[in-house]
């Protein structure tokens, strides 16, 4: 109870401002960077002698100094060089470094990695292409290529696990003809297509909008050796029902109901999907049908409406919810509350946020790091910085450990109130809590870099993204190429435009639309001129 009543007095009054220590660790790399992790030759690259002149080189801030001024300070001061940087290698060893140097590069087909790293002398592990095939996960080309090569090599073999990894990233890149056909080579061994394979192979048809072939994909499952029973029904449903297609999970159910036993988890996704595509009768009705079989339903049921209601700010149809659990003796858990408070900070009802927060203390509702995620959330959300300080640094005095969501919730709102030091000690921090960052920890530290100029710390973040082998996906290059562009570095958002098409990715049409326009108003017409010629290459490759 003392740590309930610790955090309700967040929301009644602002703490003073928590000490932050500015984040030391970029000395030692900013002094070593000289260009982009990400430079090829071309136009925009700064190593390319056909480069064009306008603006500043990549690696050099406007004016000589950061926007940013306490990363200026942390980064002129001679007295930081001792301290560690937290860009450690995550492939270590002479021929690993020598095996990422070479796919900086880009490459026409996967025939040429291939070529490359035959001709590297470095022999294939397990954990090197585990490592690979992670960092190169948005860049199916390198990707498959490594793949190719580590098979080649005698006396290697893959794992189940580096065959699901590459199944997984051909399906994102929408590479499906060659995704079935590593599928179909797995079939050939013994024992390596699995459920989790096939799951990975759903998702990916699903989320692509092919829900025919997720269906027959089903059907089909024992010819790869895999039981068709309700947990496989219930990850082909799921896969339908998250990704727009509840009334396709609902034609499965009733196939399927009379072969395969049913459970209270197949009602419940079908809840979801009918209350995610707003279909709330039919949600209903689905209720309905789960009590005729004997299921009662629980607190994912009614959560799925909560979130439905939110979605739609119609909080008093949430409290009806929340009533009628009570009335049928079911609690509401963390989820469903974290979700309501989170909608009642982004609707900026911050007085019913601590109403409901009283209700959790009332129903003895045990806090989570999502949770917490979700308070600092709103804390941020309506100003109170200072609170959402306090709130994330008292999270292991009660108990409750820091997680990825609470430190990119954090680091967000860091970057919104432009504290540049503070996020990036947070960077730090995760390091040493052993919490690896992923592309949402990375974004907003990226959106701000790109508005206020930065380009040394952005610099910075793009290779130690590299060097935690978080791959760049085609939104990041979006949100990069749209900041620089609206900050007037043309030539940096160029430069990420090519870098998406050479990666094999298709920029959006609106990404394109807008650097070509700033282009036109900035008399620059032989960068628009590359511009358009990459947007046909990119659609050529489709």
């Amino acid at each position: 109870m003392q740590s309930e009543l610790q955090v309700l007095k967040l929301f009644k009054k602002s703490v003073a401002p928590m000490p932050h220590q500015i984040n030391r660790l970029l000395v030692k790399h900013l002094s070593t960077i000289t260009q982009f992790p990400l430079t090829h030759d071309s136009p925009f690259s700064p190593e390319s002698p056909s480069r064009l002149t306008r603006g500043p080189k990549l690696s050099e801030p406007e004016n000589g100094n950061f926007v940013i001024s306490p990363l200026a300070n942390w980064v002129d001061s001679p007295t930081l060089e001792n301290f560690k940087s937290i860009s450690t290698e995550s492939v270590t060893g002479r021929d690993n470094d020598k095996v990422k140097g070479i796919l900086k590069r880009h490459f026409p087909s996967e025939d040429a990695v291939v070529k490359a790293l035959d001709e590297s002398g470095v022999n294939a592990t397990n954990d090197l292409v585990s490592q690979l095939l992670e960092r190169f996960s948005n860049q199916w080309i390198t990707a498959f290529g490594v793949f190719i090569w580590a098979k080649n090599q005698t006396g290697y073999v893959h794992t189940p696990q580096l065959y699901d990894l590459v199944v997984d990233i051909l399906g994102k890149c929408k590479k499906f003809g060659i995704m079935w056909k590593v599928v179909n080579e797995m079939n050939e061994l013994n024992g390596h297509v699995s459920l989790s394979t096939m799951s990975i192979v759903v998702r990916r048809l699903a989320s692509s909008g092919m829900y025919k072939d997720v269906v027959d994909v089903f059907r089909g499952l024992e010819k790869y050796r895999v039981k068709k029973d309700t947990v496989a029904l219930n990850m082909v449903m799921h896969a339908l029902a998250k990704q727009g297609g509840a009334k396709d999970a609902y034609s499965m159910f009733l196939e399927f109901k009379d072969s395969i036993t049913l459970d209270s988890h197949s009602f419940n996704i079908l809840i979801h999907g009918y209350c995610e595509a707003r279909m709330l009768d039919d949600a209903r009705k689905t209720v309905e049908e789960m009590e005729k079989q004997g299921f009662r339903p629980d607190a994912s049921s009614y959560t799925c409406f909560i979130k439905a209601y939110c979605k739609q700010k119609d909080f008093r149809n949430v409290e009806v919810i929340l009533n009628e659990m009570g009335e049928k003796g079911c609690k509401p858990d963390v989820i469903a509350y974290s979700i309501y408070i989170r909608a009642l900070g982004k609707a900026r009802k911050i007085n019913e946020a601590l109403e409901v927060y009283e209700n959790m203390n009332k129903n003895s509702c045990k806090l989570d790091a999502k949770f917490y995620s979700t308070l600092i959330y709103v804390l941020g959300r309506s100003g109170r910085l200072n609170d959402a300080w306090h709130v994330f640094e008292d999270m292991e005095n009660q108990g409750v450990s820091r997680d990825l969501w609470t430190y990119n919730s954090m680091i967000y709102h860091a970057c919104a109130n432009r504290q540049g030091s503070s996020a990036l000690k947070l960077l730090e921090r995760m390091e040493d809590n052993s919490c690896k960052p992923d592309l949402e920890t990375y974004q907003p530290l990226l959106k701000m870099c790109c508005k206020m100029k930065d380009m040394k710390v952005l610099q910075f973040l793009l290779s130690h993204m590299f060097n935690n082998n978080i791959s760049i996906d085609l939104s990041t290059y979006a949100l990069l190429i749209r900041e620089l562009t609206e900050s007037g570095k043309l030539e940096h958002a160029c430069f990420f435009f090519q870098d998406a098409v050479l990666n094999g990715m298709v920029p959006k049409d609106r990404t394109y639309e807008v650097l070509l326009k700033e282009l036109g108003q900035n008399n620059m017409a032989e960068m628009k001129g590359e511009i358009e010629k990459l947007m046909v290459q990119a659609k050529e490759q489709i």
